[in-house]
């Protein structure tokens, strides 16, 4: 055992001398002619995207106004509506001298004048006494038992409930019979 085998390790094993020098690889370049196309259209393509882009920005600023113009248009038109009823209401107030009587008549005036604005804003009341209790258009806050009435039949309305199309503005609140 005096002579060892010794089996060479990696780091002992010669390099191969021989190394070959890199290649090149080869130029994928179009020709200059085409490369100028290609940037021009490029830069014609990039033109494009950002008139899109600026277009699109100025359309969504331009709706964003048209939106605030139509709420504000129609707060106005739904203010002027009212603004009679309210001078009205002042005009019966500042009376000094006037009878109980005169002063239900004002306001049985003031509340026809009041629907003759719901009906132009085409705001329709809703829950009368012997109408069908609808859960969707109606609260019910109580409950009554009643023989003379049918089942699910509104027996009293402490609030009337207003819906604009089919749009529920407010749910009358009312008593259930049965």
């Amino acid at each position: 055992m005096k002579d060892k085998e010794k089996k060479p390790s990696e780091a002992e094993v010669p390099l191969e001398q021989e190394t070959e020098e890199p290649q090149e690889a080869p130029e994928n370049k179009p020709p200059e002619g085409e490369l100028e196309k290609l940037q021009a259209e490029l830069a014609g393509q990039k033109e494009q995207y950002l008139r899109v882009l600026a277009e699109y920005d100025n359309f969504r600023k331009r709706t964003a106004a048209e939106k605030t113009g139509i709420y504000n248009n129609a707060v106005s038109d739904t203010v002027q509506a009212i603004l009679p009823i309210a001078d009205n209401i002042g005009l019966a107030l500042n009376q000094e001298n006037a009878s109980a009587e005169d002063m239900r008549k004002g306001v049985e005036m003031i509340e026809a004048q009041i629907e003759a604005v719901f009906e132009k804003l085409g705001i329709t009341a809703s829950g009368e006494v012997g109408d069908a209790f609808d859960p969707n258009l109606h609260n019910a806050v109580a409950h009554i038992e009643d023989e003379n009435l049918g089942e699910n039949v509104i027996s009293a309305v402490f609030q009337k409930g207003y819906t604009l199309g089919d749009r529920v503005v407010r749910h009358a609140m009312v008593q259930v019979a049965n």
